[in-house]
């Protein structure tokens, strides 16, 4: 089998690729991999999304914890950063989420944290896949009185929720804002944060059924947010994905700022209050190259990485940088988590509104985006890291590379959660750039398909 675990978690069709008895090993594996070293029983916390696989995957996750004598804190409905940040906060062994994040909602996936509130490395997921998948290590079955048990947290939202309001030093009094939750991980607390802080809240897609998650809305369906905020006459609109480690935004006239304009908003205040740690924000190469010119004119240093939140945080950490992200809105502040937080983004923007009086358009005027076009390609999965060692597509790309050099860019990379290769050009003219982009998805496709 090829790895188990993508750019971000194990994720699959639920109860078809991601199975109960998938899940229970991975709680197992997860368990004694996170905590077998601990002199006392260990402690993992496990949230979920609201998809309707959640309680399946859930109850398996929960088996195989209390399996391997570590106990279970269930903290039901919660964003993935908060996971992030309680089990810091809680001082347990390790976090997981039961989540496929922007994903419709027959998909689920599972991620984990160790006990500082990150991901895990590589090397760590590779000994739980081992364990899960191979039997690599045979685990003690506990019994009698050195048996897991679960427990269910009742305080989880107002615990992030205080977090929250904690990191922020201006109310919202006056401010009207748009929430769009994704019918997700959001729903509860994101309302209830932002009219604590004062604001005037609406909000749409906060009714989640389990099967309405990113069901166009949501991060990912920004139309949604952008005529929402239009017709409640907000200031802003925030967009959330499923379990809201994502934010985009939208002015008051329903313009979409995605992460991109959001990092050049929040890394040029940050660097006006002398707040950006080594002048630098890091970001992957599928940034636009109008955040590359922002930066330039404003003297602040762009640090690339390939794309994932994850690698753009082991840049982070290597480096000593605190701020950064992707333009999907994944962006992270080590100042006040340990991952991807869309709430943490939306404060840091709500602030910069606030203290300085400018509307959110005034302020992405700092960065003009060049035209760019993601198409995806659906191919069959196991052929998708291995693109180039096709003779015909590789010669395409070739000749793109050198169409657009000077003038654009061309750059194709396979998914690292679904079976799609996603071809991307940024140049001076969106019809030519469309129609280069879709030539090479279709020819991806008829030869990878």
């Amino acid at each position: 089998m090829g790895r188990l675990f993508g750019t971000d978690g194990v994720r699959g069709v639920a109860n078809l690729e991601l199975t109960a008895d998938l899940a229970f090993k991975l709680g197992q594996a997860g368990a004694w991999v996170l905590a077998a070293e601990k002199r006392r029983t260990p402690r993992i916390l496990v949230g979920t999304d609201t998809r309707v696989s959640k309680d399946m995957l859930e109850a398996a996750m929960v088996a195989g914890i209390c399996s391997v004598g570590a106990v279970a804190v269930c903290l039901g409905i919660i964003p993935t950063p908060a996971v992030a940040y309680l089990t810091r906060k809680y001082g347990a062994d390790a976090g997981v989420v039961i989540s496929a994040s922007h994903n419709s909602f027959e998909f689920n996936g599972i991620k984990f944290f160790d006990d500082r509130g990150y991901k895990l490395p590589d090397a760590i997921e590779d000994k739980i896949e081992a364990i899960a998948l191979d039997n690599d290590t045979v685990l003690p079955r506990t019994h009698g009185h050195n048996i897991g048990f679960k427990i269910v947290n009742q305080s989880t939202d107002e615990d992030y929720v205080d977090f929250l309001r904690e990191i922020t030093d201006v109310d919202f009094s006056g401010m009207k804002i748009a929430v769009d939750c994704a019918n997700g991980a959001a729903y509860r607390v994101a309302p209830k944060l932002f009219s604590s802080l004062g604001a005037e809240v609406y909000t749409c897609a906060c009714e989640p059924d389990g099967k309405n998650i990113n069901d166009r809305c949501g991060s990912t369906h920004i139309e949604n947010i952008s005529a929402f905020a239009v017709q409640s006459g907000a200031d802003v609109g925030l967009a959330f994905d499923g379990d809201a480690d994502r934010l985009i935004a939208v002015d008051h006239t329903g313009e979409p700022m995605d992460g991109d304009k959001l990092m050049a908003i929040i890394g040029l205040q940050l660097k006006k209050e002398g707040k950006l740690v080594k002048n630098t924000i890091v970001t992957t190469v599928m940034s636009n190259l109008g955040l590359d010119i922002m930066a330039q004119e404003h003297g602040i240093e762009l640090v690339k990485t390939r794309v994932g939140d994850r690698y753009v945080l082991e840049k982070m950490l290597e480096e000593g940088y605190e701020f950064g992200g992707e333009n999907s809105g994944h962006l992270i502040n080590l100042k006040h988590n340990t991952t991807g937080d869309g709430l943490v983004t939306a404060l840091q923007l709500l602030q910069i509104m606030k203290k300085t009086g400018s509307t959110l358009k005034e302020l992405a005027s700092v960065m003009t985006l060049l035209p760019q076009v993601l198409i995806n390609a659906r191919v069959d999965n196991d052929k998708k890291k291995h693109y180039l060692e096709d003779e015909v597509i590789a010669e395409q790309c070739r000749k793109l590379e050198e169409e657009f050099r000077g003038e654009g860019r061309v750059l194709i990379r396979p998914s690292g959660t679904e079976p799609l290769i996603r071809v991307m050009i940024e140049g001076k003219d969106p019809a030519h750039i469309e129609a280069r982009a879709k030539e090479l998805a279709c020819l991806i496709e008829k030869r990878l398909g």
